[in-house]
This record gives C-alpha cells, structure tokens and sequence, in this order.
C-alpha cells in the first residue's frame, strides 16, 4: 500500500527537483483561501466527513456543506451546518453564495452541465466556484477509466493500492473533466473561466524508486494541459448596469 505520508515525501522530492511546482491540493487549498473575505458565505460541494473546511478557519455560521451520503455528515468533524443533497439540485436560495469549492466531486457527475448551472444559480454576481478534480486526459486516468468499467476489480485495487474503503468509493464518469470540456460546460453555464491549470503528479503509481522515476520521466513528456490533476476557478459574471 502506498501510504499519504509516503506520496507526500515524494512530493517534496518532486519539488525540490522542480522548483516552483506545488501539488494540485496546496493550489487548491490556496485558491479558496485567497476568494475568502471575512463575510464570505462558501458553501463546501461534496463535504463528507470534513477536508479543506477544517483548514480554513472560517467562520462555521459563514459556511454550509451539502453531500449526498447522510451517514458522511452525521460523522462531520466540524459543527457547521450541511444538508443531504446533490449539487444538481441545492437547497439554497439564489444569489446566496460568495465561494464554492468542491473537493473530487467533479468526475462523479454524470451530467455536470446540470450541476454547474446550479452552482451558478446560487452564487452572488462575482462569486467563484474552485475545484480540484483528475484529468481524464492523463494515462493514469485513461487506465482508471477501462478499470472502472469493471466496478467490482476497480473497488479491490483501490483497497488493495491505497487502503480505501469500498463505501469510500463511488462510481465516475468523467464527462467535466478535460481543459476543453470545462471551458465548454463553464460558458454554457453562464459562469467564466478565471483560472485552470493542470498540475502534475508522478506520485500515485510510485510504489518503488523506479516506478518513482519512471513516473517523473512521464509526466515530462505528457503536455501540458494533460496533467494529472485540473484546479480551477469559475466565476460568475456581475451584472452590468
């Protein structure tokens, strides 16, 4: 198994061989922090048990979290309100919310152009929704893709691999998940691309120094919008008088 704290060692290896490049999730983490103000209301998309929300230290009466798995929210760490729901259909009112961000929820929706024009609904003219989801152009996603046709052998090498539990695991699809196909959703959702970058990461399959290796020489040669992760941030236009 490839442990968290392994990746992340391999990481600051990766990092210091390439000065400047950072991990998809510090790029995240980064981007919403730098949307908060004081006053912000952020509505976290896909909260589960917590994630970035317990980094913040924004105000909890500030914030709400939606997911569709109840047992995930009865279990939050944090005291915040949240609600069972998709984000194909929040029950919030309209023009209600300052940030958005949702954490790998992305690759899960199987019409997103639905769930974009929802998030559009709910956020306030200059509001911006950030996200952190996997490249469906990347070889290692490609892989994923044939696997999770198959559910049962993808769920054992996701255990098997990472330590994941089965019920952690859910089905994707893929369908907002390359740099055209966002640009596309985004303006047909009537919200405009601010920012989207691909980020790479060699280490996922890096269970020995040469897979590691191996690895680092891949994502040299992917191009670059073919990156492993894509963080980006949407914004919803304001209104001109």
């Amino acid at each position: 198994m490839l442990s968290l704290d392994k990746q992340n060692e391999l990481r600051e290896r990766y990092r210091a061989e390439n000065p400047g490049w950072q991990p998809a999730t510090e790029l995240f983490a980064a981007s919403v922090h730098q949307r908060l103000q004081e006053q912000s209301v952020v509505l976290d998309i896909g909260c589960g048990r917590g994630g970035l929300v317990e980094q913040l230290g924004h105000p909890l009466t500030h914030m709400v979290g939606i997911d569709p798995d109840w047992a995930s929210l009865a279990e939050h760490r944090l005291a915040m309100p949240r609600v069972v729901g998709l984000s194909a259909t929040i029950p919030l009112p309209a023009a209600t919310v300052d940030v958005a961000y949702a954490s790998w929820v992305l690759e899960h929706l199987p019409q997103p152009i639905r769930d974009l024009g929802e998030i559009a609904r709910v956020l306030r003219p200059g509001g911006v929704f950030v996200f952190i989801t996997p490249n469906a152009r990347h070889p290692l996603i490609r892989l994923n893709r044939v696997f999770g046709r198959i559910t049962t052998i993808q769920h054992r090498l996701v255990a098997a691999l990472y330590g994941r539990a089965e019920v952690d695991t859910f089905p994707v699809s893929y369908y907002a998940n390359t740099v055209s196909d966002l640009y596309h959703l985004a303006h047909r959702a009537g919200l405009r691309v601010v920012a989207l970058e691909a980020v790479a990461d060699p280490t996922y399959l890096a269970f020995n120094e040469p897979l590691f290796r191996l690895m680092c020489r891949v994502e040299r040669w992917i191009s670059a919008e073919n990156r492993l992760h894509l963080v980006g941030i949407l914004q919803k236009p304001v209104l001109q008088d």
